[in-house]
């Protein structure tokens, strides 16, 4: 089962988005725990996260992928900002305990000069304030482009901070196509050897889910800018090894290319139809 999906609003509650899901031919979504661009966040309701629940069952979702806004950063180097970016951490993987199967993402921040030592060294720090024990929702890295001071750029990077935390049985990453490209892992040419890299580095089973997106720009460009899907500098043919590969079998795979609802329905209708991986 291919479960794809793209990224959706909650601001109508989660039984609205999964039926907007649904009439798009998605069997997963993202969406943003809060504000992308501030920090509030919604009382939970617990009778549309029941409702939500019970359609998943019904229309057979694979697991939803819950990302943190933009405003998070572990690694500042301004401690206010550390301090609101662990409060919102904690409080959002909390609150994925009450819903379907939600993954929880995130950014891993930038350090904004102090090196990459010491950024990393603040985000494993907080992992540790907030992952007490082996247990709880899966919660992700998001491997990222590496432009600027951004931590993340490389598995060696993501690796460490995973093997920092005392308690990681359900810590993972989460893989980017764009990302990966303009981050110099070349997915189109040696996708087999890219996945190899992340077992060998990270893991087996630490990636919980990918975003499904072309490039913009060109390979090893460390520049973040995402492109629909066939568009771009990896294509679709790409795009479709990737979403069909036997090591990612099962994950929830999610587009953030830069559409509106309708545009998001063909991307899902033309990669099911490339696959043959149809509803």
């Amino acid at each position: 089962m291919l479960y794809l999906g793209c990224h959706l609003s909650i601001a109508k509650g989660y039984y609205k988005a999964v039926q907007e899901a649904v009439s798009i031919g998605a069997n997963t979504f993202q969406f943003f725990t809060r504000n992308p661009r501030g920090g509030n966040v919604r009382a939970l309701d617990e009778k549309d996260i029941a409702k939500a629940a019970a359609l998943m069952e019904e229309k057979g979702f694979g697991p939803l992928l819950a990302h943190a806004p933009y405003t998070m950063n572990l690694c500042s180097s301004k401690e206010d900002v550390r301090s609101f970016a662990l409060g919102v951490l904690k409080e959002d993987v909390e609150r994925m305990k009450h819903l379907p199967d939600a993954r929880f993402l995130f950014h891993p921040g930038s350090h904004v000069g102090q090196g990459a030592e010491q950024g990393i060294q603040y985000i494993v720090d907080a992992l540790n304030q907030t992952i007490t024990e082996d247990g709880g929702p899966m919660i992700l890295l998001e491997g990222m482009s590496g432009k600027g001071s951004e931590i993340g750029r490389s598995f060696e990077e993501l690796a460490q901070i995973i093997q920092g935390v005392n308690h990681s049985r359900n810590l993972g990453i989460c893989i980017d196509t764009c990302h990966l490209h303009s981050a110099g892992y070349d997915i189109v040419n040696d996708l087999d050897g890219v996945l190899n890299e992340i077992e060998e580095k990270i893991g087996k089973g630490k990636i919980g889910g990918v975003h499904v997106n072309d490039n913009m720009n060109e390979f090893a460009c460390h520049k973040d800018r995402h492109a629909k899907i066939g568009e771009g500098t990896i294509g679709l043919d790409a795009i479709c090894r990737v979403v069909t590969h036997e090591k990612l079998k099962g994950l929830p795979f999610n587009l953030e290319t830069p559409n509106e609802l309708q545009g998001y329905a063909a991307e899902i209708t033309m990669i099911r139809e490339k696959t043959g991986e149809i509803l």
